[in-house]
């Protein structure tokens, strides 16, 4: 009789069996997305055709999936942080609304200062409330021993709720006919557009960004030891490395980053504070930092796939009348068939003989 076993592979698939490895999970996705809309009563070939054309075969489409990656590249980088250390920061999404409730307060109380002063306060001031918010956390795992995947997951709930007091009550728009908004920020407190396409200039923060982020990683002592005590936290404490500390400094940075995204969010793209802001950029991060194996620029890749399925999904509902959540739906067959995917990654299969 002939078995299949698992054997653990002597090293890790190289760059190129990595990416055959994730090109046969996101086919797998797509296929299994065929399926649900089949199901649906969708033509399933007509559908993932639709999509891609709505999310990438146009000027506007593709324009409009590098403006929805912005955020989502933000977010997802300072998720990438905190996963270096395994430390799983699910909380990018309230990071994300702090931020822009903290740059949106600069913006409205300080709205006559000149834009080279006023755009880096908002800046400042996001990243503060966004690190503020991951820093509860990373204090409560270390005072209380709590769990931070609970305990960022339900500090979403309130910063958002927080963003919808505040534009529901003290700071709505007298003057929106009763819908839930700020009055509109400045010119000095909006980020401008490039040339004449609709992308803002918070794509060239995400370049510099990107670039930081993976500097810090490569070339500077603490990237080191956050690398080092992500691949062993027991190896890392008994090497002396500060372990408690390097949690709080990627929380704290992990939320910096999410706040910063909110702030473009709010300024470059809506221009005020609303609810309508918050659309899952938090989440969908979770899944660009895996499908990119946390690397700075796999996540800027992965996020413009993520925003092209987003807005490769509006496509859907119009010309087919595809219902919203399948957006969500495609993003979680997304991170599941990756995620399942990385297990070839370390292990193979193997068949032997059974007497």
């Amino acid at each position: 009789m002939v078995g299949i076993r698992i054997v653990k592979r002597q090293a890790p698939l190289g760059f190129w069996g990595a990416c055959l490895v994730l090109f046969s999970a996101l086919l797998l996705s797509l296929l299994l997305s065929g399926v649900l809309l089949f199901l649906g009563g969708t033509p399933p070939i007509k559908g993932i055709i639709t999509l891609f054309q709505g999310a990438f075969c146009s000027r506007w489409a593709l324009e409009d999936s590098v403006l929805k990656a912005i955020p989502i590249f933000l977010c997802s980088l300072g998720v990438a942080v905190a996963f270096r250390l395994k430390i799983w920061n699910i909380g990018a999404e309230g990071q994300f609304a702090l931020g822009a409730v903290g740059a949106t307060w600069v913006a409205l109380t300080f709205p006559d200062w000149p834009k080279f002063v006023l755009l880096p306060a908002m800046i400042c001031m996001a990243m503060v409330a966004g690190g503020a918010w991951g820093f509860i956390p990373a204090l409560l795992r270390q005072r209380l021993k709590t769990n931070e995947i609970i305990v960022t997951l339900m500090l979403n709930y309130i910063a958002i709720l927080f963003l919808d007091y505040l534009v529901y009550g003290v700071w709505k728009d007298p003057t929106s006919f009763g819908f839930p908004m700020t009055p509109s920020f400045s010119d000095q407190a909006i980020v401008g557009k490039i040339g004449s396409s609709t992308i803002n200039w918070g794509l060239a923060h995400c370049l510099v960004l990107g670039v930081l982020v993976w500097g810090f990683f490569k070339y500077t002592r603490i990237g080191f030891e956050v690398k080092a005590a992500g691949d062993s936290v027991r190896a890392a404490k008994y090497a002396g490395l500060p372990y408690d500390r390097l949690v709080i400094l990627v929380m704290v940075m992990s939320g910096a980053l999410a706040g910063w995204a909110g702030f473009l969010e709010a300024s470059a793209t809506v221009n005020r504070l609303q609810p309508s802001i918050m659309v899952g950029y938090g989440y969908t991060a979770i899944v660009v930092a895996w499908l990119a194996r946390l690397n700075p620029l796999g996540i800027g890749v992965a996020s413009i796939l993520l925003a092209g399925l987003r807005v490769g999904v509006e496509n859907l509902q119009l010309d087919l009348q595809v219902p919203a959540a399948f957006g969500g739906i495609l993003e979680g067959l997304i991170l599941l068939t990756v995620l399942a995917g990385g297990f070839f990654t370390y292990y193979r299969f193997e068949r032997r003989k059974k007497r």
